[in-house]
This record gives structure tokens, sequence and C-alpha cells, in this order.
């Protein structure tokens, strides 16, 4: 059971957040998206079942969703750039607006044919960012299509692949880092180019004899608090009364905590996979790591 001081911030959080209800979404992208640039690169197909992004020369493309969330858990199958995918990155991400916007990332660094693609994490907060963590995948993510899943609760925010959880980011508030509970933000991905980074930090460049390049969507299902919506009745987050917060039974993934099995996957899975964490490059912070790198904040 949560403690006294966590009914008490969820109280507040409710007061604040007007106009928010529960959404439990299986999406069809015709109804939850919009297409927001690269013309006709950007594909919604079977109905809107399923989607395309494509890259060439000219363009990417890339699409948002209709609603914006404070909190939710997301999910989305993605199956990435197969091929010689080097410049190239996906992404799926979470993101509010402006200078100071709050930001979660998943990037998919495109690879030589044969190299394992990078996933590439990142967390802004009140327009901070320089969080990365990257890891390699344990299969081929342009064979089949996998599940890339984001929980963003008032505790911490959990970067799953597979359900596996890869990466834990704390709410480190008490400790002076600003945490992501204020800014709704909404669903993004794109495909795009970035040769000058992505690869190798460059050193690959796309190679456009293989455009073309086209990542496929489908099954994106959220489970949030949906701060705006064009069209829905209200559900218990509408409240503006503050005796009436959601509970575990209304939205279990807004109390979700990592589990001792989850955090013992969690990390396995960053004892054989990570390739790069912030936390751990002293060559980039020869003044102290951040606040929330210390051992109490990290600690699982």
């Amino acid at each position: 059971m949560a403690s006294c001081p966590f009914f008490t911030i969820m109280v507040m959080l409710c007061i604040s957040v007007l106009a928010c209800f529960l959404g439990s979404v299986s999406s069809n992208f015709n109804e939850e998206f919009d297409v927001t640039w690269g013309d006709d690169r950007a594909k919604i197909l079977n109905n809107g079942e399923a989607l395309t992004l494509s890259l060439d020369k000219n363009s990417g493309s890339g699409f948002q969703s209709k609603n914006e969330y404070l909190f939710g858990k997301f999910d989305i199958q993605l199956k990435l750039v197969p091929g010689n995918s080097a410049g190239t990155v996906s992404t799926y991400y979470l993101s509010s607006q402006g200078l100071n916007h709050d930001e979660i990332d998943f990037e998919f660094l495109g690879n030589l044919s044969g190299d394992p693609y990078i996933v590439h994490t990142n967390v802004y907060s009140q327009g901070k960012g320089n969080r990365e963590q990257q890891f390699y995948l344990w299969f081929d993510p342009t064979k089949d299509f996998h599940t890339y899943s984001i929980l963003w609760n008032p505790l911490h925010i959990v970067f799953y692949v597979d359900n596996v959880p890869i990466r834990e980011f704390k709410n480190s508030e008490a400790i002076g880092v600003p945490y992501l509970n204020k800014q709704p933000m909404r669903v993004y991905s794109s495909l795009w180019d970035a040769e000058d980074w992505a690869t190798r930090g460059g050193l690959v460049k796309t190679d456009w004899t293989q455009a073309p390049f086209i990542a496929s969507f489908q099954n994106f299902k959220s489970n949030a608090c949906i701060q705006s919506s064009a069209s829905s009745s209200p559900s218990p987050c509408s409240a503006s009364n503050s005796s009436t917060s959601p509970s575990s039974t209304d939205a279990p993934w807004l109390y979700q905590e990592l589990d001792l099995k989850s955090k013992k996957r969690l990390r396995r899975v960053q004892k054989k996979f990570m390739i790069y964490n912030y936390c751990t490059d002293w060559k980039r912070f020869p003044q102290g790591f951040p606040p929330e790198c210390s051992k109490k904040s990290t600690k699982s």
C-alpha cells in the first residue's frame, strides 16, 4: 500500500491536472495519430491497423498523437529499417513543447548490414537532457516486430523492450532534480537522416542507393491519463475534486514499481547489453556526476 505522503502527492496532482481522464486505447492509427511531416512518405495502412514511415534523400517523415498525456504506459510494435541502415534514426518518444520541455526518448541508430542496432535513450526534464544510455539489442529488430514501451508515472520512468526493463529514471526531486510531472506530452515517432552523428559518430554515412528506408509500426496501446482529447467521456481522472484521485484498480500503471524479478532483469540487461551510461562517463563530468547518478538515487 502507498504511504500517506504518496497519496498527498497524488491529491495535489489531481488538483493541478484539469480536464484529465483515464484512457485505455488499442489504437487505430487513423483515429489516434496525425501525420505531421514527410507528405506521402508516411502511410497509414490496413484501415488504420499499421503505419509506415520512409526516408529518402529529400526528406524523412513523422507522426504525433492527437492526445496529450500526463502519465501513462505506452506500447508500440516497431520493425526497424532493414539492411544497410547506417546514418538513419528511427524514433519513438514522448515530448512536451517549449524551451523548458520534458521528453522521454527511444532512438534507434541505424548501422551497416550485420552490425547491431544501437538503442539510444534519453530523458529531458525542464529542458535539461544529456542523460544518455545506450544498448545493443539481443535480437535482429529488422526481421520482425518487437514491442517498445515507456512507463511514466509519478515514481519513475521505465524503458522496456519486449516487456524487459532496460532503463529506469527515478523521481529524484528530493535531491533537486526536476521530474517530469507538470507538463503534458504527446507521443511522437519519426524516421530521419542523422548521418553526421548516428553511426560511429558520423564516420559511416547514409548510402542513398538503399533508399527509400522504411520503418513499420503496429499495435500502439496506451493506458494513460489523457490531458486533452477531441472526443471522450469523463472518467475517474477527470475529477477536479481533490478527494478522488485514480485508484490502483482504475490505473495500476500509475502506482507501478519494479518488483524483485524486474530489478534482476534490469541489472542483467544493463550488465550485458549497455554500451554507454552518462552516469559513468567521468571525462564528461570532471566536476562530478549529476545528482541523479548517486547511489542513493539509482539504487534498486
